[in-house]
């Protein structure tokens, strides 16, 4: 969970009378998740952010499902989806559940002429090429290379890119995201054992208030459509807020590899969790340094999860023929491990340089249309010794 946060100017008491310098009202919003039980945030409107003007023809974005029952190991050439101006239209889903939507995006940074808002999903972007910044009512996260990008639900954001080359990895969770759960204490600290801490959070900062009245357009994201919702004011015009419920990024070059004797299982890599999936970051570290460990990973059985890989940069160990952008889906139900060579490769070797990102489902994902097309096709047989 993030920590405690204050941007701009807020009353000394909640749910109180804020007002403004000609005597009228400041708005308050409560912004909170699993009703009043959950992480929120109170925000401070200059005006009342439920002005609607008009109503957009609502149009449907749903993912187009070509492999509902998958059982084969798959890669996709990610750098194969093909960049758009536009932000939403850049984004593609590849792997899909009732839980998430894991997706690709390379926009070129042309200007938002609107806003956006998930009202079913958190967002977690992973900026791969490219930085630029997050701007919310909350304020502005700045992002680059490596940064992971954290969206509550129901955000108000419009994102500016500084060059035309990005690429981005993203999940819509139907589950809040949150940080791992064993390495924070009963007051939601996290402990020294953690891989990160609250130091590397990249927080909001430079709040910007639009006192602004006009027509502004929200495209909100519900129930796999996008509904276009016309607004009387700037939805920018906080003047303050405080609270634990906001966006935020870290970068995984400031994820702390935990390395050992021995050859460490996949959750020490862990950074994110929800009720349905984790995400993990694998990143240059130490190998094991037992005077007989075998730094490739043993071979496994997926019996309770879904695997994918993003290859972000660096030689990644267990693999053979993997490159920036290749996304590797291993199903539940059947065993895998490294590549022919790799586990003997891999031993006397001291360190790695890899940078990937895993994601661990906890229900099997289906493919895509989008996804089949940038399948190569033949990764199922890159195991076979002849």
């Amino acid at each position: 969970m993030p920590i405690y946060q204050q941007l701009g100017t807020i009353p000394p008491k909640r749910h109180t009378q804020f007002r403004k310098t000609d005597g009228g009202l400041y708005y308050e919003e409560l912004f909170g998740t699993i009703g009043f039980e959950g992480m929120s945030s109170l925000l401070y409107h200059t005006w009342r952010p439920t002005q609607v003007k008009s109503l957009g023809e609502p149009y449907d974005v749903a993912p187009r499902i070509a492999v509902a029952n998958n059982m084969t190991m798959r890669k996709l050439i990610g750098f194969d989806v093909k960049p758009a101006a536009d932000y939403l239209d850049s984004r593609t889903p590849l792997l899909v559940n009732r839980d998430l939507i894991l997706g690709l995006a390379a926009p070129t940074g042309a200007p938002m002429s609107y806003f956006y808002k998930n009202a079913d999903a958190d967002e977690l972007l992973f900026i791969h090429r490219g930085s630029g910044k997050l701007r919310t009512p909350f304020g502005q996260v700045p992002f680059t290379y490596g940064d992971y990008v954290l969206i509550p639900r129901g955000t108000i954001y419009q994102i500016e890119f500084d060059g035309p080359d990005n690429r981005l990895l993203y999940l819509e969770s139907h589950t809040p995201i949150y940080t791992p759960k064993r390495y924070r204490n009963h007051f939601g600290q996290l402990t020294e054992h953690s891989p990160y801490c609250e130091r590397d959070y990249i927080l909001p900062r430079d709040l910007e208030t639009h006192d602004e009245h006009g027509e502004f357009i929200i495209k909100i994201k519900k129930q796999s459509h996008i509904h276009p919702v016309t607004y009387e004011t700037h939805p920018f015009d906080v003047i303050g807020w405080d609270g634990y419920n906001y966006p935020w990024a870290f970068s995984i070059h400031n994820f702390e590899p935990i390395t050992g004797r021995i050859h460490q299982p996949p959750p020490v890599h862990q950074t994110f969790q929800t009720d349905a999936f984790v995400v993990c970051s694998f990143c240059p570290r130490l190998y094991d340094y037992h005077p007989l460990a075998i730094p490739a990973p043993y071979n496994h059985s997926n019996i309770d999860s879904d695997e994918v890989l993003y290859y972000v940069d660096g030689d990644f160990m267990s693999r053979n023929d993997i490159a920036q952008g290749h996304i590797t889906l291993h199903p539940g139900g059947i065993p895998h491990g490294p590549h022919p060579g790799a586990y003997e490769r891999s031993i006397g070797k001291k360190e790695t340089q890899e940078l990937a990102v895993m994601v661990d489902t906890f229900r099997p994902l289906m493919l895509t249309e989008q996804a089949i097309a940038i399948d190569d096709g033949r990764y199922f047989t890159s195991w076979a010794e002849g």
